[in-house]
């Protein structure tokens, strides 16, 4: 009974605060303690009972009430704070006005004339026992974040104290107080699942704080970075590197099978994955931030962050990334990257109990933060390459590319995937990595093969393009383009495999597909140069290759002697008139599934996403390195040769072009463009391979009457074409390269995952977003 008494002492409390047509006074404290001393309401209560619609008609119509009640809500919070709320009913205090904030902010940002509410100054000093030396009260924000800070490290409520007498939260180190083990503390504190549910509802309320971005349109040249996150991740936190550091530390160890016990998940709540999610979404959020070039202020004192030198090197205004980038010990690498594939894992464990085993869904976020620490530490890439641990990330991104191609909803995830491949691929080393075996067997709807993990990145990126749905077509370029820059180090593919790339040519090539679209020939480039690459410096190994393009010759001499007049031409593409795409059927191979696979389903009617930004043509979002005889790599730049044909302008097949198709253009205009493009193919390669081979080959058949093709692949095993082929070309690598493009898709992809993964309580539904659109399929 005493619950649903204060339920509706609290329902009542709402509803005066709606109906009031006079501004409360601020001084009116027993009305507004109404709202967070007597109740024991949880998160799921408040959202309850604070329904949108009044939220919005306080805001309305009586602004005063609403700022007030801000106000309030957040002053009760620095007093917490500075007393480290050492009574029950102090910290319930702090978890009402933190729910309560959680729930009006949205409403708050939603609104222009609002959003800047929380950054100007109001009456009395909020912060006065915190920064006596600040002659001005402090914006509403800073109070707010900095109490949010202190109250993340409050002794008894979000961490556990030390000492026997009670701690004031002003005079601690919060730097013994990292909440887990990791990356520069040692100390494995005991769980605690109450101070991990405070925790959580206070990160909630932080994400809550940095998400009014999601309520300003989408524009790459916006260069107003996000001002909540902006304060929080500046020198004026003095928690901020203990609880990055918590916060990463608290992810990457993080297990949800813990003992393996089967269907402990169902047995025993877990709060700690809680908290884990909200985690990885404030360093997704923070991380996200530009980063700026000032030097810091202040050096850490916390030695696993400092560099080599003594002295404090000049990096951005946000400590979140720069403590992220000056990580360097190989432990930590270790540890971080061991976290990371042990939770990417997870989905796809596979036990002989159905759903005996706890399956986190807070991947994309994952793969968010993989992409942050790659892109922001170079050392943390170089050290995931120069092993194949790096292996036990392509893996599960490859099972989640397979799994979710056919689901429209999760088309964000399908590019954050091919977008780390991309980057990844851009290293020598990861090329190299590929040619272990791959023996894991995770099931997949892939046809079985015996091969290496190239392999399986092929199989895969193949089912991608011949078996993915529409809205993946701009993502082609990519996948070819990580396939080119493997290339030159893949030493042994498999049949299944060559005959893969093989059907894509064969597939690209068509005259129809070649015209239809003025981007479609770089598909073509694409593959030629893989072929090329792999000829050029991986003969010996590839015999099935060879074979494979030794069968299919036909389609090489067809793009060679491909008409380019007029006639021909508009005859080509009158002979199909359908939807871009190309055969939906493999071309040799059986298809049999792996053991206990499922094919890839689309989304179920009435699942949620959201909408993306355009996705930059390849050529936006790479930069061409040339490999010279060193290993070394040299920039080049864009220039439009032979080289470059593949990365020409415009957007990738199926993608926001403002071009044309070509069945629309004038005809004297394709032609030429099609005579300028044909110019360029570059078969020179192959041609003298099937001019040297095919003689061979059918004199060998005919001599031996051979039938079977393991003769014919053992004695291309055994051939060299060393002398007869042209010189060797150099290796092109096209290495990822950030733009505000890329930076806005991100920002995006990132917003929507959160959106979309808070549901319980249900943070910003039915809020005006403008970042992005949530659509119904």
């Amino acid at each position: 009974m005493g619950n649903a008494d204060s339920k509706l002492h609290f329902r009542k409390a709402v509803i005066q605060l709606t109906t009031k047509t006079q501004p409360v006074e601020a001084t009116d404290d027993a009305f507004w303690d109404q709202f967070w001393c007597e109740t024991s309401t949880t998160v799921q209560d408040v959202f309850a009972l604070v329904p949108a619609a009044e939220i919005r008609a306080v805001r309305e119509e009586s602004p005063s009430n609403l700022a007030t009640l801000c106000y309030k809500a957040v002053e009760k919070l620095v007093q917490g704070a500075n007393s480290s709320c050492p009574s029950e009913k102090e910290r319930h205090i702090i978890l009402n006005c933190t729910r309560l904030l959680t729930r009006i902010l949205p409403y708050i940002f939603e609104d222009a004339d609002w959003r800047g509410f929380f950054w100007s100054t109001v009456p009395g000093r909020l912060d006065a026992d915190m920064d006596d030396d600040d002659d001005d009260s402090r914006p509403l924000a800073e109070s707010l974040l900095l109490a949010i800070a202190d109250l993340l490290f409050c002794p008894d409520f979000t961490v556990q104290t030390h000492k026997k007498t009670a701690e004031d939260i002003q005079s601690i180190d919060s730097c013994e107080y990292i909440w887990e083990a990791g990356v520069g503390f040692a100390q494995s504190p005991p769980l605690n699942y109450v101070h991990d549910l405070n925790r959580t509802e206070l990160l909630k309320l932080l994400l809550t704080c940095f998400s009014e971005a999601m309520y300003l349109p989408p524009s790459s040249e916006s260069k107003s970075p996000n001002p909540w996150v902006t304060f929080f991740s500046s020198t004026d936190n003095r928690h901020a590197l203990p609880l990055f550091t918590s916060l990463l530390n608290v992810v990457c160890a993080y297990d949800p099978v813990g003992f393996g016990f089967p269907y402990n998940h169902l047995l025993f709540s877990d709060h700690r994955e809680q908290l884990v999610e909200q985690a990885v979404q404030i360093l997704i959020v923070t991380l996200e931030h530009e980063a700026g070039s000032a030097a810091i202020e202040t050096c850490s004192n916390f030695k696993n962050f400092k560099p080599s030198t003594d002295n404090c090197p000049a990096g951005p205004n946000n400590l979140f990334v720069n403590y992220l980038s000056r990580i360097h010990r190989e432990e930590d690498f270790s540890f971080i990257l061991k976290g990371l594939a042990r939770l990417l894992n997870n989905p796809l464990i596979q036990t002989y109990l159905p759903h005996s085993t706890k399956k986190i869904q807070f991947y994309q976020e994952l793969l968010i933060l993989f992409w942050k620490l790659c892109d922001f530490n170079k050392k943390f890439l170089f050290f995931v390459l120069k092993s194949s641990d790096v292996l036990d990330m392509l893996v599960p991104i490859l099972f989640y590319l397979n799994e979710a191609r056919a689901d429209q909803s999760r088309v964000g995830l399908m590019h954050i995937s091919v977008f780390i491949l991309l980057l990844l691929s851009g290293e020598r080393n990861f090329g190299v990595r590929l040619n272990k075996p791959y023996t894991l067997r995770v099931p997949m709807d892939i046809p079985v093969f015996t091969g290496t993990h190239a392999d399986l990145l092929i199989v895969i990126f193949h089912k991608i393009i011949t078996c993915g749905h529409q809205r993946l077509q701009p993502l082609f370029d990519c996948l070819l383009t990580v396939i080119v820059n493997i290339s030159p180090y893949l030493k042994s593919l498999s049949m299944v495999a060559a005959n893969k790339l093989l059907h894509l040519l064969e597939a690209f090539s068509t005259p129809w597909f070649l015209f239809s679209s003025p981007q479609n020939n770089h598909l073509v480039f694409f593959l030629l140069e893989v072929f090329n690459n792999i000829i050029q410096y991986q003969f010996d190994g590839n015999c099935n290759l060879v074979y494979a393009i030794i069968r299919k010759r036909n389609v090489f001499h067809q793009l060679a002697n491909l008409p380019s007049d007029s006639a021909s031409i508009q005859q080509a593409l009158q002979k199909k008139k359908k939807k871009p795409g190309i055969s939906r059927t493999s071309s040799t191979e059986a298809t049999e599934a792996m053991e206990g696979s499922r094919p890839a389903v689309p989304a179920e009617p009435g699942t949620l996403k959201a909408s993306l930004e355009a996705t930059p043509g390849i050529d936006k979002i790479t930069e061409k390195s040339q490999v010279s005889e060193d290993g070394t790599m040299i920039s080049i730049p864009h220039l439009n040769s032979a080289v470059t044909t593949a990365d020409g302008g415009g957007s990738t097949i199926g993608g926001a072009s403002d071009t044309e198709s070509n069945s629309e253009r004038d005809p004297e205009l394709l032609c030429f463009q099609v005579l300028s493009w044909k110019t360029k193919l570059p078969l020179q390669t192959i041609m003298r391979l099937l001019q040297v081979l095919v003689p061979q080959v059918e004199k060998i058949c005919i001599d031996k009457g051979l039938t079977d093709e393991s003769e014919i692949l053992k004695f291309l095993q055994h051939g060299t074409l060393v002398g007869l082929l042209p010189v060797p070309h150099p290796i092109l690598i096209r290495k990822y390269q950030a733009n505000a493009g890329t930076a806005m898709w991100f920002r995006t992809y990132m917003w929507g995952v959160i959106y979309l993964r808070n549901v319980d309580p249900p943070v910003w539904y039915d809020t005006d977003i403008r970042l992005f659109e949530i659509q119904r399929i």
